[in-house]
């Protein structure tokens, strides 16, 4: 009987009806919300392949299933309602091959004969339950087990020694967001078929196992948001097979292995962020399959050298909060599918390299708090999923949905509305943004910004630009952080700001702006004082001056005084000229006039004549009279 993703109502009141026919199989999953469990099913004794998954089931684990079918090899409850202890069989069932009760409510402790009452299973997955206590030791008694996941539980203790040396056909094991601790694995290890290993978000600490060494199979390793210290392992780069390696959130510190060179050729994705991990990135890594990059929040230091020059399929690319040093190297414009390009919070200097303008799928750009100069490129490009071809959607949309159930969840950080966000997910499919603040950068913000019709975010604080704000900003329908603060922009506030609807953050503080402010409309009625601070001769609310009666054109930077302060610098100038008039007036009189002449060079003589007899008679003989004391 297969009713997959069709409705079903039926009437499951009459319990004395025992149905004349006998299934082997039956599938109803996805058929709405059925919620009682089907009574017909309590007369059954024969079933192969029982999946009732996903259609709202209640009630505690249904064990007669398994005590009423001797032959069941198949049973698959996930995705319903079930709560309650999980209950086992009475007697050992040995034909069950597939248990799957992910997504219940089922709590307690994992019964410890599980291993004994189903010994033949080789897929379990008891994932995304409130299970508690520790792991079974029986389970190392599964030597048929493949794969077992009991990923986001409560579960406490450490890993059986028994487990890690019984099911050493065990291929795939997830133990993901637990509470386990100590050390991973001992020394007696036989996982050596592991393809995919998910130990992340629980505490365990310690050193990375070197047993894992014999994993030659492993394609997948999760040790993420654990408390592992000490240096990435040299071996980890002899795994050919790695395909996935997340180590984020730990304690890992030294350099990455100069080995991770042999990893170029089936590498897809590699997050070490948020460790402490130092030195410089081997010249030789650069992985050709791999989409994915973040090593953020580590010590990383030195040039980026070669590291990701032949990775041209990278979608992101995040290096931010290191100390990574000399310029953006000009190669970057090779990553011809690069979305996401995160450098800020390092020491790059130089210029942004305008092979960045070859990078047509770009969306976010993060190069703030460098010591980045010369002026903005104006072909610089930023799109988002909406304007780009339907095959590059696809492209990242199965990036962002790999077979690896972290790969969606890995976060970018980035700034809007002055706050750091962290971003993962199909929401990255959305966000678009720029931020180059914080560096040296000159010049004029180019009229080619109306080209980032979709930005949400632009960010150029912090800055030396000047020149006008262009109108074409207002061509950005879809920002919401706006910030131009702290630069030497001049001129007026452009009045077409204003239909920037989902603007929510707006600042342009600190610049030499002047003229009005912008009409106290629609989102800009929500602007502060705080956005427009520090600009002399800007005037009109929420500022506390208001513009004159003449209009805000009056009000200029010519004018020589503010409240009542002096302009220097026309100060200056003024003094010198005066000085210099005057002089040159005693000169001509004097060279006109003979017996003005006499009479000045006479004045001359007797003040000089006047001034020796003041030093002979009142400063000299002190002198003496101190020397012979």
């Amino acid at each position: 009987m297969d009713a997959d993703n069709n409705t079903i109502y039926a009437e499951t009141e009459m319990h004395s009806l025992a149905p004349t026919f006998q299934l082997y199989e039956i599938s109803i999953s996805c058929c709405g919300d059925v919620g009682s469990f089907p009574q017909f099913l309590y007369h059954q004794h024969d079933l192969r392949h029982v999946d009732l998954s996903s259609i709202n089931l209640k009630g505690e684990f249904p064990n007669w299933l398994l005590e009423n079918n001797t032959n069941l090899y198949e049973l698959v409850l996930s995705n319903n309602s079930f709560l309650g202890p999980f209950q086992l069989p009475s007697l050992s069932h040995t034909a069950l091959s597939q248990l799957d009760i992910s997504k219940n409510s089922f709590y307690g402790n994992i019964p410890n004969e599980i291993g004994a009452k189903l010994p033949s299973l080789w897929f379990l997955n008891m994932s995304k339950n409130i299970f508690g206590g520790s792991i079974p030791v029986s389970i190392g008694d599964m030597n048929s087990l493949r794969t077992l996941d009991l990923s986001n539980n409560k579960l406490t203790g450490g890993l059986p020694e028994h487990l890690a040396m019984g099911c050493s056909l065990l291929s795939v094991l997830i133990l993901s967001n637990n509470r386990l601790q100590g050390s991973m694995f001992s020394s007696n290890f036989n996982l050596i078929n592991l393809r995919e290993l998910q130990l992340d978000r629980n505490l365990f600490s310690g050193r990375i196992p070197d047993c894992l060494s014999n994993c030659t199979f492993l394609t997948t390793l999760d040790l993420s948001d654990n408390q592992l210290f000490g240096d990435i392992p040299r071996w980890m780069g002899n795994m050919s097979s790695l395909e996935e390696i997340v180590m984020a959130n730990n304690h890992l510190e030294g350099p990455i292995p100069k080995e991770f060179c042999q990893l170029n050729l089936n590498l897809k994705l590699l997050d070490l962020s948020v460790n402490s991990i130092s030195g410089s990135l081997p010249s030789c890594f650069s992985p050709l399959w791999i989409s994915q990059v973040h090593l953020s929040r580590n010590k990383l230091q030195g040039p980026l050298t070669d590291a990701f020059r032949n990775s041209t399929i990278l979608v992101t690319l995040d290096l931010s909060n290191n100390r990574l040093t000399r310029s953006i190297p000009n190669w970057i414009g090779r990553l011809s599918q690069l979305s996401y390009l995160l450098l800020n919070n390092n020491h790059f200097e130089g210029e942004i390299p305008v092979q960045l303008c070859k990078l047509g799928q770009l969306s976010l750009i993060d190069l703030s708090n460098n010591k980045l100069s010369g002026t903005i490129p104006p072909c610089l490009k930023i799109t988002t999923l909406n304007d780009v071809s339907q095959e590059y959607v696809r492209y990242v949309a199965a990036v962002a949905q790999a077979p690896s159930s972290f790969s969606p969840d890995e976060p970018i950080e980035f700034t809007t509305k002055n706050i750091s966000y962290s971003y993962k997910g199909r929401v990255l499919t959305l966000l678009s943004g720029i931020d180059l603040s914080c560096n040296k950068l000159t010049g004029e913000i180019p009229h080619e910004v109306k080209d980032f019709r979709k930005i949400i975010a632009l960010n150029l604080s912090h800055n030396s630009l000047t020149g006008p704000i262009p109108p074409a900003v207002s061509e950005l329908k879809q920002i919401e952080s706006l910030d131009l603060s702290h630069n030497n922009l001049s001129g007026k506030i452009p009045s077409q700001l204003v239909g920037l609807t989902y603007l929510s953050s707006f600042s342009v503080a600190y610049n030499n702006l002047s003229g009005s402010t912008p009409e106290r409309t629609a989102q800009f009625a929500t602007f502060e004082e705080g956005s427009y601070l520090g600009n002399r001769f800007l005037c009109g609310p929420p500022l506390p001056n208001n513009c004159s009666t003449d209009g805000p054109s009056s009000l200029t930077p010519t004018a020589s005084t503010d409240n009542g302060s002096i302009d220097m610098n026309v100060f200056y100038v003024s003094f010198v000229v005066s000085y210099v008039m005057v002089l040159l007036s005693i000169a001509i009189v004097l060279y006109i006039n003979p017996y003005w002449r006499r009479a000045w060079f006479h004045h001359i003589e007797a003040g000089i004549t006047s001034c020796y007899y003041f030093v002979e008679d009142n400063i000299l003989p002190k002198r003496f009279h101190c020397g012979n004391m």
